[in-house]
């Protein structure tokens, strides 16, 4: 099994909040008992979403359960300039696909008790792979073996991607920037979630100043998943 790294600077950065994470795992896990796999959207990209994900992964492993942190925004993932590898790995799409088998993507990290599966290559039909039969049995599969499984999802103000994964989840959360948001687009999320038929959790309001008093919002993101070359 190949083993993924967080980096010293970003474990420091977790501990630094760590009571914060601590305290959103908890609330998760009165939410309910049969709450098991999570997925976890934003309406934007750059409101912290992922490393939002990284660090309710990193509370729930480091409390002793065997957690699983899979990077399902196979768009535009930012998570593997979050872990890093010496070798070369296999990821999620290469398993949707058909190409690789589960375990070659299952990966170990320097972190006790939590694994990640990472995006994998990019795919010219990311939409059809997450509404395989692939993804569900994937999903079915792992919560047998891990005691929470965390999905980071593609923004569902952008795309529809975070809904087809929500399906297969027990829960979803979703993740805000504060004052970079306008509440409309909050509320049309939430209710995107809500109709999945999903258990909808709540929002977690991020990168909250206390000292401003306004806040305001910013540009659209219309080049979302669209690579450079």
């Amino acid at each position: 099994m190949a083993k993924l790294e967080l980096s010293q600077q970003k474990l420091n950065s977790v501990k630094k909040a760590e009571e914060y994470y601590n305290a959103l795992r908890t609330n998760i896990q009165l939410s309910g008992n049969n709450l098991k796999v999570i997925a976890v959207t934003s309406v934007d990209p750059s409101e912290g979403k992922s490393t939002t994900v990284t660090n309710v992964a990193w509370a729930f492993a480091r409390a002793g359960y065997k957690t699983l942190l899979i990077d399902a925004d196979i768009r535009n993932s930012v998570m593997s300039g979050v872990f890093k590898s010496r070798e070369r790995i296999t990821g999620l799409t290469d398993y949707l696909a058909g190409t690789q088998d589960l375990s070659h993507g299952l990966c170990e990290t320097n972190i006790d008790d939590l694994f990640i599966i990472q995006s994998g290559s990019p795919s010219p039909n990311p939409t059809a792979l997450l509404q395989s039969a692939n993804f569900g049995l994937m999903i079915e599969t792992l919560r047998k073996y891990f005691d929470y499984i965390i999905v980071d999802t593609a923004p569902i103000g952008v795309v529809i991607d975070a809904a087809i994964i929500v399906q297969k989840c027990d829960a979803s959360i979703l993740v805000t920037e504060a004052g970079g948001t306008k509440r409309r687009d909050i509320q049309k999320a939430k209710v995107q979630l809500e109709q999945t038929g999903v258990p909808f959790l709540g929002a977690i309001l991020n990168k909250f100043d206390v000292k401003r008093e306004k806040y305001g919002s910013y540009g659209t993101y219309g080049s979302y998943g669209k690579r450079k070359k």
